[in-house]
């Protein structure tokens, strides 16, 4: 299939009180490339400015939310420049070593995640297939996360030797004891798992995924914009008082440390020799 352009790896439509985001990659799974990140924080931004809308849903078109980052399509551009918008720190393009990982992680994918963790607008996550890695970051900066029947949902990043994908919030969405169980199995969870371990707020039918979600965000809008901003600034602080931003910050170390052992002791290699394709086949065994 011909790969996405970059304007079209993000779909944005209103329904009513809704904004309708929509990750647009399906040949890829909607792996994320910075394309897809940085047509994802413009669609963010045109839901909050538009003073219409009061609640964001996030989906992923075909079968999957998402696959997660982008570590081997044709589409990816890992060096492709593109203006930072979610730290204040130079660009990574033409860098060297962990410095150059270093400032791309810190803007693209821990950065960005923050920064849309911030959406002083109800966000709520429609998830059917795969939520893999990258993609539960998506998932867990959304204040909601409704499940299909068909989700599932992994962080296997520990066959990379690296501990857990870089928004570090498993202890907080999962409880520490089923946190260590994802990371140290890298097995996939079901929706109906999710929900039990609290991180999913419904599942639904596959063919009804679309139709549910819809209507908790139209129930959600009802209510005053200003004190569903407060409200989620609020829980927000809360999580971050139990340690949330604090420990990302400590585990997004141990990932870099990660990164460089692997490159130190593999030939420059800092995903342990591990890609896509070995990481799907890994977890089909599971």
């Amino acid at each position: 299939m011909t790969p996405t352009s970059d304007h079209e790896v993000v779909l944005y439509e209103r329904r009513g009180p809704v904004a309708l985001v929509t990750m647009n990659r399906p040949e890829f799974s909607n792996a994320q490339n910075s394309a897809m990140t940085y047509a994802l924080d413009a669609a963010f931004a045109r839901a909050v400015e538009d003073a219409e809308v009061k609640v964001i849903v996030l989906a992923g078109a075909g079968k999957h939310f998402s696959a997660g980052h982008d570590i081997g399509s044709p589409g990816r551009d890992v060096n492709v420049h593109y203006d930072n918008k979610a730290v204040m720190w130079w660009d990574h393009v033409d860098r060297e070593g962990g410095d150059q990982r270093f400032a791309r992680e810190s803007e693209v994918y821990l950065g960005m995640c923050r920064r849309w963790r911030e959406i002083p607008k109800p966000t709520i996550a429609s998830v059917q297939g795969a939520c893999i890695a990258g993609a539960l970051m998506l998932a867990w900066v959304c204040d909601m996360i409704v499940a299909a029947e068909d989700a599932f949902f992994a962080d296997p990043v520990v066959r990379m030797g690296i501990p857990g994908v870089e928004y570090f919030a498993h202890p907080w969405v999962l409880g520490p004891r089923a946190a260590k169980e994802v990371l140290f199995t890298g097995e996939r969870f079901g929706a109906a798992q999710a929900k039990e371990w609290g991180m999913v707020n419904r599942v639904v039918p596959r063919d009804a995924l679309e139709s549910e979600t819809l209507a908790l965000a139209g129930k959600i809008a009802e209510m005053p914009a200003f004190g569903l901003a407060l409200t989620k600034k609020a829980v927000n602080q809360a999580e971050d008082l139990m340690g949330l931003r604090s420990g990302m910050d400590s585990v997004f170390g141990l990932h870099h440390f990660a990164h460089a052992h692997n490159a130190e002791v593999s030939g420059g290699d800092s995903l342990g020799g591990q890609d896509a394709k070995s990481m799907a086949a890994q977890a089909k065994k599971g």
